[in-house]
């Protein structure tokens, strides 16, 4: 129990740290919802949501790593994936953007990691070509958003206690990627 505490109370942490980071640079994700623009987003403006995806990119990976480095002892610990998926929920719920994983494996852990539309299926494809970052400017809701993939590359070998199909891939390969929706604030 104390370990999901511990968990839980990291991701809360962090969370803050994003929203904090999110409110004083300006990346104000209700004021993109408010905003609405039927022609192409400024390419500043895609610029900045560019740095805060890998913003929030290095923060949710550190997080992961950190978590299984510290909390994941055996195969009954809370993984720190299953806790990203819930922080990525959360967040979600909030406003902010959207995030989840997607299998790059052909062998996902669960079947809502599997690529979805045309944008995440291509992505994943060049993921798998070796691309660690890979975006588009869309629409959602008739308002702009990036959707962006990063690479999830085998870093640990202690994920192989719940994905032992990993186990054979190389340090550094991409096994998964995560999915980001964020609006671009003009």
């Amino acid at each position: 129990m104390r370990i999901y505490v511990l968990a839980g109370i990291g991701l809360a942490v962090l969370g803050a740290i994003v929203a904090s980071t999110l409110t004083s640079s300006n990346t104000s994700v209700a004021t993109a919802h408010a905003a609405s623009t039927s022609s192409a987003p400024d390419e500043a403006a895609v610029e900045r949501t560019r740095k805060t995806v890998r913003m929030l990119d290095d923060i949710y990976k550190t997080a992961v790593v950190l978590i299984t480095e510290h909390y994941v002892h055996d195969e009954d610990d809370l993984s720190a994936a299953s806790a990203a998926a819930v922080w990525f929920d959360i967040i979600e719920e909030k406003g902010w953007h959207s995030a989840r994983l997607v299998d790059a494996t052909g062998q996902p852990y669960d079947e809502a990691n599997v690529a979805e539309g045309d944008f995440e299926t291509m992505a994943i494809a060049k993921i798998k070509e070796g691309e660690s970052y890979v975006d588009e400017v869309s629409e959602r809701d008739g308002k702009p958003v990036l959707r962006a993939m990063t690479a999830i590359p085998v870093v640990m070998e202690k994920c192989v206690m719940c994905h032992p199909h990993y186990a054979h891939a190389e340090e550094g390969q991409a096994i998964g990627a995560v999915s980001y929706i964020v609006p671009i604030d003009e």
